[in-house]
C-alpha cells in the first residue's frame, strides 16, 4: 500500500471517529459559503490531514518537516488546540523551549480543560524556574484528574524548589490518603523530608516506597544517606549491602560504601568487603589497590608488599604505586628497600616531591643527611614543584637541629614566592622555636592577611597569645575562627581550652580539653593542660588521674613527677 493511500486512510479515519480533540476547540460553526470558498468542515479535514502526515514525520525522525505540516495545518484551523500542544511537545525535544512555552500556552488557553496540555506547560515553565507559575499548572492538571499521581509529584518538586516544603509534604500526603502504597509519592515525601533536614521522617517514607518496590536503587541510596545523618551506622551499611545485592556493578555505591567505612575508621570491615568485591570480580586493580593502602593503615606491611609488588609487576611504571610499595618496606623497617624504591620514582611523578621527604629522612636515618639535603638543594635550586622543595629543605635543616639554616631557607623563598603563605608561616613556626617571638607573631600576622581563612595561622597566633598571656579576647576570636573552618579539629580545642584556661574560666577551659582529647586521645601536650585545668579549679582526684596517665607514657619525665608530687601534697593525697 502506497504512502499516499495511507494517508487518505488515516484522514477518514479521524473524520469517522467523533474527534473530541478536534470538535471541543472552540471553531466555527460548520456550514456552507455560498459563494465558493472553502466551507469549515473542509478546512478542519485539510488540516487533520496535514496533522497526520506531520505525525508520521515525526515516526521517520524528522521532526523539522513535522513542525512545517503543523504550520500548514493551522493555516487551516487556528484554533485548534491539539495543533498548538504538537507544536509544544516538538519545540521541547528540539531544545526550543520559549517557543514551547508560548505554543502549550496557546493550547492551554484553547483549551482548558486538556489535562496534557497543563501538565506540559507547567513542565516547560519549571524548567525555567518559573516555578511559582507552574504550580498553577500543576494544580490544574490535579483538579481535572486527582487518580493520577505525575502532577502530585511534579508539584511537590515544583514546591521544594519555592522552599515551601509544608506545602509539598501536605500535598504528597493527600495523594497516599487514594493510594498509600504509591512507590513514587512514598519516594518523593521522603525527598521532601530529606530537603527539610528531617532525616528520622525522611527514613520512613523512603522504606515505604522499598515496601512496594524493593530494587529501588534511588530509594536505597537516599536511604542510606539519610541513616548515615542519623547516625544510624549499621543500618546504613545494611542499606548499601542491600543495593549492592541487587545490583553488584554499582561502582559508585561500592565507592561510597567503603568510604563511609573508612571515615568510621572501620579498616577491617572495608577491607573484608573490598576483598568480597574483588573475588566477585569487580574493578580490578582499582580495588586491589584500596586493598593495598588499607593494608597500609592496618600496618599490615608484609600484605602491602606482596600485593603492590603483583600490580608492579603488571604496570611497572606506575610512579604511584611504586611509592606505596616503597611506602610498605618503610613501614617494615626495611629501610634499604625502600630508599632504592622512592629512587626510581622520576621527576615528573605527581608523587615525586612527597617521595623527596622521605627519601631525605631515609638518608637521615643511615646516617647519611648531607645526601638529602643535595637532593632537597637541588630540587629547590631548579624549583622543581614551585614553593615544595624549600619548604621541605627548610624542614629538614630544623629537624637536623639547624633551624637558621632553615629560616635562610625560607628567607630566599619569601623573594621567590612573595605570595605564598605557607613560606611565611614555617618562618613564624622557626622564629618561635628559637624563640623569637615578636617575629612568630609577625609572620602569622602576614599569614592571615594574605589568606584570613588559614586556621593553622589563626590557631598559632592565638595560641601563641595564650601562651604569652596577653591580648586572650583576641585569641579567643581567633581560635573560635579556626575552629568554625574546621571544627572538631582536636588540637584547635586544646587552644581553645587554653585561652580558657588563661582567663582563668577553668570549667569552660576543662569542657574543651576534654573534648579535644576525644578526637585526639592521649596526646601529652592535651594531657598537660588538662592536669593543669583540673589543679587549678581545685579537682585534685582528676588532676592526680591525668599526671599518672601522663607518667605512664613517660616515666623518665621529672617535671611531670614533680607536678604529681605537688598536686598531691596540696590535696593531702600523700
Amino acid at each position: 500500500m502506497d504512502r499516499q493511500l495511507i494517508l487518505h486512510l488515516l484522514v477518514i479515519l479521524c473524520i469517522a471517529l467523533p474527534l473530541a480533540s478536534c470538535a471541543t476547540v472552540g471553531s466555527a460553526p460548520l456550514q456552507t459559503d455560498g459563494e465558493g470558498s472553502i466551507a469549515p468542515r473542509e478546512l478542519k479535514s485539510r488540516s487533520l490531514y496535514q496533522y497526520s502526515r506531520a505525525r508520521l514525520r515525526l515516526l521517520e525522525g524528522d521532526p523539522e518537516g513535522a513542525l512545517l505540516l503543523i504550520g500548514t495545518a493551522m493555516e487551516d484551523d487556528p484554533d485548534a488546540a491539539y495543533l498548538h500542544l504538537a507544536a509544544a511537545g516538538i519545540h521541547m525535544k528540539s531544545g526550543r523551549i520559549q517557543e514551547a512555552i508560548a505554543a502549550a500556552e496557546k493550547s492551554v488557553s484553547l483549551y482548558p480543560e486538556s489535562r496534557q496540555a497543563q501538565l506540559l506547560l507547567a513542565n516547560l515553565l519549571s524548567m525555567v524556574r518559573r516555578n511559582d507559575d507552574a504550580a498553577l499548572h500543576y494544580l490544574k492538571a490535579i483538579e481535572l484528574d486527582p487518580a493520577k499521581e505525575d502532577a502530585y509529584l511534579h508539584l511537590s518538586v515544583a514546591y521544594v524548589k519555592l522552599f515551601e516544603y509544608d506545602k509539598a509534604v501536605k500535598l504528597l500526603k493527600s495523594y497516599l490518603e487514594r493510594d498509600p502504597d504509591s512507590t513514587l509519592v512514598n519516594y518523593y515525601l521522603g525527598k521532601s523530608y530529606e530537603q527539610m533536614k528531617l532525616s528520622r521522617e525522611a527514613i520512613v517514607y523512603f522504606k515505604r516506597a522499598l515496601a512496594s518496590r524493593p530494587d529501588f536503587e534511588q530509594a536505597l541510596i537516599d536511604l542510606g544517606i539519610s541513616q548515615e545523618s542519623q547516625g544510624l551506622t549499621e543500618d546504613a551499611v545494611t542499606t548499601y549491602r542491600t543495593l549492592l545485592e541487587h545490583n553488584p556493578d554499582n561502582a559508585v555505591v561500592r565507592q561510597h560504601l567503603v568510604q563511609f567505612l573508612i571515615q568510621q575508621q572501620r579498616y577491617e570491615d572495608a577491607l573484608t568487603f573490598l576483598k568480597e568485591s574483588a573475588a566477585s570480580g569487580h574493578d580490578g586493580n582499582e580495588i586491589q589497590r584500596k586493598i593495598g593502602l588499607l593494608y597500609l593503615e592496618l600496618e599490615k606491611y608484609d600484605d602491602a608488599v606482596s600485593l603492590f609488588l603483583g600490580l608492579l609487576a603488571r604496570e611497572p611504571d606506575d610512579a604511584q604505586l611504586r611509592f606505596y610499595l616503597a611506602t610498605a618496606y618503610e613501614g617494615k623497617e626495611q629501610n634499604a628497600k625502600a630508599l632504592q624504591e622512592f629512587l626510581k620514582i622520576p621527576s615528573t611523578a605527581p608523587v615525586y616531591l612527597e617521595s623527596l621527604s622521605h627519601i631525605a629522612y631515609l638518608y637521615k636515618e643511615q646516617g647519611n643527611p648531607e645526601s638529602g639535603l643535595i637532593l632537597l638543594r637541588r630540587a629547590a635550586t631548579t624549583k622543581t614543584g614551585g614553593v615544595e622543595p624549600y619548604l621541605l629543605l627548610a624542614r629538614y635543616h630544623d629537624s637536623l637541629g639547624e633551624p637558621r639554616k632553615g629560616l635562610d631557607v625560607l628567607l630566599g623563598a619569601a623573594r621567590d614566592f612573595p605570595a605564598e603563605p605557607r613560606v611565611f608561616f614555617n618562618m613564624g613556626v622557626i622564629y618561635d622555636k628559637i624563640g623569637n617571638r615578636d617575629e612568630c607573631i609577625g609572620m602569622m600576622k602576614k599569614v592571615i592577611a594574605m589568606a584570613p581563612d588559614d586556621a593553622q595561622a589563626l590557631n598559632y597566633l592565638g595560641y601563641t597569645y595564650a601562651e604569652m598571656g596577653i591580648h586572650l579576647t583576641e585569641a579567643l576570636e581567633q581560635i573560635n575562627h579556626a575552629l568554625a573552618i574546621t571544627p572538631g579539629d582536636g588540637f584547635i580545642l586544646d587552644s581553645l581550652g587554653w585561652v580558657y584556661f588563661k582567663m582563668k574560666k577553668f570549667d569552660l577551659a576543662i569542657v574543651n580539653l576534654q573534648r579535644a582529647l576525644t578526637v585526639v586521645a592521649d596526646d601529652p601536650a592535651i594531657l598537660e593542660h588538662l592536669g593543669e585545668a583540673y589543679y587549678a579549679n581545685r579537682e585534685f582526684d582528676n588532676a592526680i588521674a591525668t599526671y599518672r596517665k601522663l607518667i605512664k607514657q613517660e616515666p623518665a619525665k621529672k617535671e611531670y613527677l614533680d607536678r604529681l608530687k605537688k598536686i598531691r601534697s596540696e590535696s593531702g593525697d600523700r
